[in-house]
């Protein structure tokens, strides 16, 4: 068969399997999560030995240590993902929920109800965990899948979604909600991108180029994301340890993702006391530090190589690296233009005292996340409570920041009557 014939029948199993998931009970639906969560740790030789096979490739290739990173899967981080499979399955079923019931003055009974999208389509790189999160949430939220990951993480991806599919099956549930696309050809990306008769939803998460691509070439709706420069503000009144423990977890913690840090403004008030400080926390972990002028001159002191004087370029980049920016700025005002002109709308912090630049901070600041005296590391599904997440959309239509289970669903109106007619 070819390609093309492949696609369409993988789009007419998954559409199937959509209309069968729909009327699936929450209790099927969650025994099908619970064994995939059983399945990742009976089955984790099976899938470690995978991954090595991709890291080994990914090494020789000289992939980046970022998308190493993000490929890397050891059993801290399965048993990571079994935690989120189990958490959604903990989770409130929000397929079937009827919110916004009224009664009309002429006895109508009007109301909402939440349902599945359909099938969710979704291409991604590098990151292995991405088919389970996807599977288990669209499982959960009573939509069908259909998953194409990059050619660096073959192996692992093709070993979790088997383990899904027959976890699915063992529940009752039918495996086919959950295809994987096990052809790397390229081709493939462009002619999914117009599958519009059997996706509903196509989710792009990967590097720049990818998300425009998906974004410019797709036929069905797209939601957009996954690029986060995110900025910390040091504000006047900031407290001193509070502004170096979160620039040094919001940056250090884990920094090959997309909600680690990657500029701090600070006021030129607070400068003297906390750039120094926020500087040696960063030194000690490996950090580079890309400074502006007024950064330089107080860093100058410290004589440290990995201190650098910023460029242009460094103003709204994602580094994904143990490498950040600093910018000295005079007031509240210049740090917003700044977050204005450079943001990409994923996640914005201010560290701060003074309540009044707290709300001005959280008011003015369009971001689909925006924090105030936290680490930007918390912008995740499943630190949100959602369990896990398919995307952190900065889409400002359908749905925006981390999407999780009601993320994945759309509503129809409800009307019951006792015999009216419109006069």
């Amino acid at each position: 068969m070819t390609i093309t014939t492949n696609l369409t029948a993988i789009g007419t199993r998954a559409r199937a399997a959509a209309r069968q998931l729909a009327r699936a009970s929450t209790n099927a639906k969650n025994q099908a999560l619970l064994n995939i969560a059983k399945a990742l740790g009976d089955r984790q030789a099976e899938v470690l030995s995978a991954n090595a096979t991709d890291y080994a490739a990914g090494q020789q290739g000289g992939m980046s240590a970022a998308w190493l990173d993000r490929l890397l899967l050891n059993p801290e981080r399965l048993a990571g993902m079994v935690a989120d499979v189990r958490s959604v399955a903990a989770l409130t079923d929000p397929i079937g929920e009827e919110y916004d019931v009224r009664v009309l003055p002429n006895g109508l009974r009007l109301g909402r109800r939440r349902v599945p999208l359909g099938v969710i389509g979704a291409i991604y790189e590098s990151r292995p965990n991405v088919t389970v999160d996807i599977a288990c949430l669209c499982l959960k939220s009573g939509n069908a899948c259909i998953l194409r990951g990059g050619s660096e993480a073959l192996h692992s991806n093709s070993a979790l979604a088997r383990l899904v599919r027959d976890a699915v099956a063992a529940a009752g549930v039918p495996a086919d909600a959950v295809q994987f696309i096990d052809n790397t050809d390229r081709a493939l990306v462009g002619q999914m991108l117009q599958m519009r008769d059997s996706i509903d939803l196509l989710i792009p998460r990967g590097g720049p180029d990818l998300i425009r691509r998906v974004a410019q070439e797709a036929a069905m709706p797209v939601v957009t994301g996954g690029i986060g420069v995110c900025h910390a503000f040091v504000d006047q009144s900031a407290v001193l340890q509070m502004a170096v423990d979160i620039a040094y977890n919001a940056k250090v913690q884990r920094p090959t993702v997309c909600n680690a840090l990657d500029t701090v403004l600070i006021h030129a008030k607070a400068a003297p006391t906390h750039l120094p400080e926020i500087a040696r926390a960063w030194l000690k972990a490996g950090v580079e530090i890309h400074a502006d002028h007024r950064a330089l001159a107080i860093l100058g002191p410290l004589e440290e190589p990995r201190i650098k004087p910023a460029t242009q370029e460094d103003w709204g980049k994602e580094f994904l690296s143990l490498t950040a920016a600093i910018k000295v700025v005079d007031s509240l005002d210049d740090a917003l233009a700044h977050i204005e002109r450079y943001g990409s709308g994923h996640t914005e912090a201010i560290i701060t005292e003074d309540y009044s630049h707290a709300v001005r901070f959280l008011n003015e600041v369009d971001a689909a996340v925006v924090m105030v005296n936290a680490s930007t590391r918390f912008t995740d599904g499943s630190q949100f409570g959602l369990g896990a997440e398919v995307a952190i959309s900065t889409n400002k239509m359908h749905a925006r920041g981390p999407m999780g289970l009601r993320e994945l669903t759309s509503y129809k109106w409800t009307v019951m009557g006792t015999g009216q007619v419109r006069g």
